[in-house]
């Protein structure tokens, strides 16, 4: 029993040593010196103290390594290493730790550095900063990081001045024919590198299955335009839409000058159609030599002049390419008329109204009155003129030569009794360094009056409406009566009148044969 007590008390005083020595290390650990860098490195803890020597006891040595405490973790400097930050408290400590920027430049990159970090508050001070200090901060800039002999190794690649330069014909199939003006440079350059693509079928269903056939692959190119070209003149809108197909059909379709040659020369859209001069009288009839001749509102009517016949193909090509670079350019920027529709001109206003004498209101009434007019242009050089309060709905399935007559009674057609009858022409063309041609874009108009003793004169400018669309627009100019008895001329006055609008109407068709009559 003694000799368990002493072991005991021995065991206690072993004990109370090591806690006094730890005490000791623990307490020299934090009040002295910070460890060297070489030993943080190599451990993160200090070492454990052996403590002084006990006995070779099972019993003390697991008791002293239950008590046993590692030695607290040194503090590294956060200017030297950083565990357990966020990459932003990091850069944020590294920016605090650097120097601050003291010229313009400096603050300059300090606030692109900034911005690249995606901290837009403080490059934009920086900026403001640098920008304060030095105006011209940003070509100094530039010349540090970017010098001139960067881009020594690029030149810029010089515009071809002549595009045809084996001045072959327009029809011979070469590539340096096509032009692409009035695209942007990004659409040029794409539609460039479309030039050397082939037409690619469609890919196999699986990887060891053969291509299914794609025949129009095939195709020589000169067939293919021949195609095209049928496809043009029966419908010009499919044949735009065939871009649609491939890269190689937009290259096609945007530069192929054959087509739109056939396209702008002939009658079916192009200035074939127009008219120049007047075609007919303002009742329809051929011009004649009857003392009138449709010439009453010209400046020599009692001297029937011959009608000039619609220009040749020679006098539209021309222009091309003294005036438009390209046949392209020439067909969607010279003024024409469209005939697969009509032109309507939508007018609102308002008006005070009159209060009524036993009304006990202070207020007058106002009205909004609501019109339309309404143009169709015919091939053989006559139109169709309509003032009426009734809606495109009611009078465009309606808008036929048949239907001007007065004997309309409760008939859909009811509101083309107001309708007149008319006639066209388009000034110009304008040919360069030939005398007496006539500035192109304007449309005159005549047309017959209220009664037979008036007639009508309308000016209309050709123009455009949207960043597409072409000749969609007829934009007044003035609009005049004319007394067949005391040869006196009246101008209306145009407060209230909007521009008329191109629509397309399907049942129209292209007015090639039916001269305004339906088939």
């Amino acid at each position: 029993m003694d000799s368990a007590e002493a072991e005991l008390e021995s065991f206690r005083q072993q004990w109370r040593e090591e806690v006094t020595a730890k005490a000791k290390v623990k307490q020299a650990a934090t009040t002295g010196p910070a460890p060297a860098k070489s030993a943080q490195a190599s451990s993160s803890k200090a070492p454990k103290n052996s403590g002084p020597a006990v006995h070779s006891s099972s019993h003390t040595r697991h008791r002293s390594e239950e008590l046993d405490e590692p030695a607290p973790h040194a503090i590294p400097d956060l200017g030297e290493e950083q565990h357990g930050r966020r990459p932003d408290e990091a850069s944020a400590s590294t920016s605090s730790s650097s120097t601050e920027p003291k010229s313009a430049l400096e603050h300059y990159e300090r606030a692109v550095e900034r911005e690249a970090q995606g901290r837009q508050g403080d490059s934009l001070d920086l900026y403001r900063k640098a920008f304060k200090l030095d105006d011209n901060v940003q070509e100094r800039y530039k010349a540090k990081h970017f010098p001139a002999s960067y881009f020594k190794s690029r030149p810029p690649q010089p515009r071809p001045q002549n595009p045809n330069p084996s001045n072959a014909s327009a029809t011979v199939p070469n590539p340096a024919h096509h032009s692409l003006d009035g695209l942007s440079p990004t659409v040029q350059s794409m539609i460039d590198g479309f030039a050397n693509l082939a037409i690619l079928g469609e890919e196999p269903p699986t990887d060891l299955s053969p291509p299914p056939p794609c025949p129009i692959a095939t195709v020589p190119e000169e067939i293919l335009v021949e195609i095209f070209e049928q496809v043009a003149v029966k419908d010009l809108a499919t044949f735009v839409r065939l871009a649609r197909v491939c890269k190689r059909f937009v290259y096609l379709v945007t530069t192929e000058e054959r087509v739109w040659k056939r396209i702008a020369l002939g009658h079916e859209y192009g200035f074939a159609g127009m008219h120049y001069t007047w075609s007919c009288q303002v009742d329809g009839k051929p011009l004649g030599n009857d003392g009138e001749g449709g010439y009453i509102l010209g400046p020599d009517f009692e001297e029937p002049v011959a009608p000039t016949p619609t220009p040749p193909r020679e006098t539209t090509s021309l222009l091309v390419p003294s005036i438009y670079p390209t046949y392209r350019t020439l067909f969607r920027r010279r003024p024409r008329i469209r005939f697969n529709g009509c032109y309507i001109s939508t007018v609102n206003y308002t008006r005070p109204g009159a209060s009524s004498p036993t009304s006990v209101t202070w207020n007058s009434p106002i009205h909004i009155v609501t019109y339309y007019r309404y143009l169709r242009f015919l091939r053989d050089g006559t139109c169709i003129s309509l003032l009426t309060t009734s809606e495109p709905a009611d009078v465009v399935p309606f808008l036929y030569i048949e239907h001007l007559h007065k004997n309309h009674g409760s008939l859909p057609a009811a509101p083309m009794k107001d309708a007149v009858l008319g006639r066209w022409r388009l000034t110009g063309p304008e040919i360069p360094d030939v005398e007496g041609s006539e500035k192109e874009g304007t449309l005159e108009i005549e047309t017959a009056g209220a009664t037979p003793k008036y007639m009508y004169k309308m000016s209309l400018s050709v123009g455009s409406a949207g960043r597409a669309a072409k000749n969609n627009k007829l934009s007044w100019q003035g609009y005049w009566s004319y007394n067949r008895l005391t040869d006196d001329w009246g101008e209306f006055g145009l407060k209230n009148d909007r521009p008329y609008y191109w629509s397309r109407v399907k049942s129209y068709g292209m007015s090639w044969d039916e001269k305004g009559m339906k088939e």
